[in-house]
Parts: structure tokens; C-alpha cells; sequence
């Protein structure tokens, strides 16, 4: 078997591809704020930017350690989520609605992060690199918080609110409540009550005097 590139490589290929993501989100991260309407909401992707900073700073302490020079690799993971955040915004949704999609798409990067940083983390240890392997820890319980203060968010009352806009739009659209709705086919599903006509009486009266 010819020799070809080893852990070593892939995990430097890896820290790279991590390093360009990070300074994509850099650029994208107050987009997002700006266009949330949650002060909550706004103020975490705030928070998150200044973090992400630091693990900007952080990944090139990683490349020191190793005597590699801190450049990244396109990240083309972070590149579509990006690109599918931009789409969001351009969207014409309600306040609510626009702030949970705005959850969901900090959520898509925070998992590819999560999952990358997994990674670097477990080729850091395998490869003896334990000073690496704590900073990039550092960096993975970081986006496991923001991705769980992203869900406490959405799980906290936005998604309720979105969910509760849509169904008042729909009723305005249609002019009536949704109790009448409701009245109105309750009304048309309950079935009338059957009458006994005077012939089925009187055919029933006459078989009973010809018994007699």
C-alpha cells in the first residue's frame, strides 16, 4: 500500500476547516442579532459573537502548540448554513415567526460545530496532543451552551408565540373566530334526530289489534 497522509494531517486539515468557519460566523453572527426581534434572543447572539472571537484566538494557540501556521480551509459546512441563514432573512415572516427560524438556523451551526469540535477533540487525545485537547474542549462545552440556551428560547415561549401569530393571521384572513369555526361544524357533524312517521305508528297499532 503507497504511504499517504496520516491522523496528523487530517486533524490539522480539520482544525483548518474549523478556523475558516469560525471567521465565517464572525461576519454572520451580527446579522443575526440585528434581525432579531427577542431582546434575549439578540443579546445571546451578541454573547456568542464575543466567544466566538475567543475561539478564533484559541484554534491559533492549537496551530502554535503544533508548529503550524494558523490558516483555514474553506469551510463549506459553515459556507451553506450561512448562505440558508440569508435566505431566512429575506423571508417575509411576523416577528415570532422570523426569531424562531433565526433559533433554528444558530442551531444548524452550533451541531456542525458540536460535531467538528467532537472530533478534534477525541484526534487531539489520540495523538497526544493533551494541551490541544483541553483549549479545543474549552471551545465544545462553549457551543454546547449556546445551542442550550438557543433551545431554552425556543422551548421558553418563542415557538408557542410563533405558533400562536400563525393561527391569529389565519383567522383574521378568514373574518371569524375559530370558536364560531368550531360551533359552526360541530352544527353540520351532529346528525338529526329521526322521527317516527304516522305510518310506521299506525302499520305498528294495526299488527296489535289483528294479534288481539
Amino acid at each position: 500500500m503507497a504511504d499517504g497522509k496520516a491522523l496528523q494531517d487530517a486533524f490539522v486539515d480539520e482544525l483548518r476547516d474549523s478556523y475558516d468557519g469560525e471567521k465565517q460566523l464572525i461576519k454572520a453572527l451580527p446579522k443575526l442579532a440585528k434581525a432579531a426581534t427577542s431582546p434575549e434572543l439578540r443579546e445571546t447572539f451578541e454573547s456568542h459573537l464575543e466567544e466566538t472571537r475567543g475561539q478564533v484566538t484559541r484554534l491559533e494557540e492549537v496551530f502554535g502548540l503544533l508548529g503550524e501556521k494558523a490558516r483555514g480551509k474553506h469551510c463549506e459546512g459553515i459556507a451553506g448554513i450561512v448562505e440558508e441563514g440569508k435566505a431566512i432573512m429575506e423571508e417575509d415572516f411576523d416577528d415570532a415567526t422570523m426569531d424562531a427560524c433565526l433559533v433554528a438556523g444558530g442551531q444548524r451551526a452550533e451541531h456542525y460545530e458540536i460535531a467538528a469540535y467532537g472530533t478534534l477533540v477525541a484526534w487531539a487525545q489520540a495523538l497526544g496532543h493533551d494541551e490541544a485537547a483541553e483549549l479545543l474542549q474549552q471551545t465544545l462545552e462553549e457551543e454546547k451552551a449556546a445551542d442550550e440556551k438557543l433551545s431554552a428560547i425556543a422551548e421558553g415561549g418563542l415557538n408557542q408565540e410563533a405558533a400562536s401569530a400563525g393561527r391569529g393571521d389565519a383567522e383574521e384572513d378568514s373574518g371569524e373566530p375559530s370558536s364560531r369555526k368550531g360551533m359552526e361544524r360541530n352544527a353540520v357533524a351532529r346528525p338529526a334526530p329521526v322521527k317516527r312517521s304516522a305510518s310506521q305508528g299506525s302499520q305498528k297499532r294495526t299488527r296489535t289489534r289483528r294479534t288481539n
